[in-house]
């Protein structure tokens, strides 16, 4: 069940980039972002009404929600979507493959039962590495924004790992659709007044059929969903294994092009690609080795 669901988030989270791609022909990005979740917020907060899903109570595990939907979705969404406006998608995509990196170090602060390994070290390395070759034609920053973009993502990759690892360490008491409505609530926003003092009334964009379904599709599919899903996989499996899906979505959206926007599929997709599936080969499907009983003879 574990795997079928970290497989349904790659297959997900993998062809959001082609809706994204299509919905920012009609929308800026920040008021793009903020439409998805709100919508996202109006849907999810109608499912827990009607099927009586608790929402935390404690200041505590509103203040948990708080830093987290902050981190999660006004830094690491909002630093995106800008930084996507001076650096191509393709580094967009292997500097935001650093995340299970700094969740590595961060569960070795906040979640002393994950290790770090060497064979962990190894297998982030060469899956960043096969993200790299996939892009290898888009990893150029011509210009002081263009490196200004670059470090946001960073920044935001950052910050998504340091709130899954908090939301690992600290919200297993809290529901997943809780969660998950808790921080949108939080940290959407922070993104919708950036959205209209940068870019204005929404309404004054055109919305095509397609904008529509980009949007449904996001925020039903894309955030509602997925991290619903990602959160019951993140309290069951370690955080390394959950966010490795950040190696393989940009896999997934190159294959996704080449099969839906006639885009075209390199040579250096396949090895970049056998590398990142080696890569979550390592992390995620390897079995760990049980023990050894020494008996002793006396």
């Amino acid at each position: 069940m574990k795997i079928l669901v970290w497989l349904i988030l790659c297959g997900i989270w993998g062809t959001t980039w082609l809706f994204i791609k299509v919905g920012l022909d009609d929308l800026p990005p920040l008021t793009f972002a903020a439409l998805r979740f709100i919508l996202a917020v109006i849907v999810l907060g109608a499912i827990i009404a009607v099927q009586r899903i608790p929402l935390p109570k404690s200041g505590i595990q509103w203040r948990l929600l708080a830093i987290t939907g902050v981190l999660q979705f006004s830094i690491n969404y909002s630093l995106v979507f800008w930084s996507e406006v001076y650096i191509s998608s393709g580094l967009a995509a292997v500097l935001q493959a650093t995340i299970p990196v700094f969740g590595l170090v961060l569960a070795w602060i906040y979640l002393p039962e994950e290790s770090i390994t060497w064979v962990k070290i190894f297998a982030l390395v060469i899956g960043i590495l096969g993200v790299g070759i996939v892009f290898i034609e888009q990893l150029r920053v011509n210009s002081i924004m263009a490196f200004a973009g670059s470090v946001g993502i960073v920044i935001g990759a950052y910050a998504a790992a340091h709130a899954s690892i908090l939301t690992k360490a600290k919200g297993g008491g809290i529901h997943p659709a809780s969660l998950v409505f808790g921080q949108m609530v939080c940290g959407t926003l922070p993104i919708i007044i950036i959205a209209l003092i940068k870019e204005g009334n929404p309404l004054n964009y055109s919305y095509s059929g397609i904008t529509i379904i980009s949007i449904l599709y996001l925020s039903i599919f894309g955030t509602i969903l997925t991290f619903w899903l990602y959160y019951w996989l993140l309290s069951r499996i370690e955080s390394t294994k959950a966010m490795t899906i950040a190696l393989v979505t940009p896999l997934i959206a190159v294959i996704g092009g080449s099969i839906f926007l006639d885009e075209k599929l390199l040579l250096q997709t396949l090895i970049g690609g056998a590398l990142i599936l080696a890569s979550v080969g390592l992390i995620v499907f390897r079995k760990k080795l049980k023990p050894k009983l020494i008996v002793t003879e006396n």
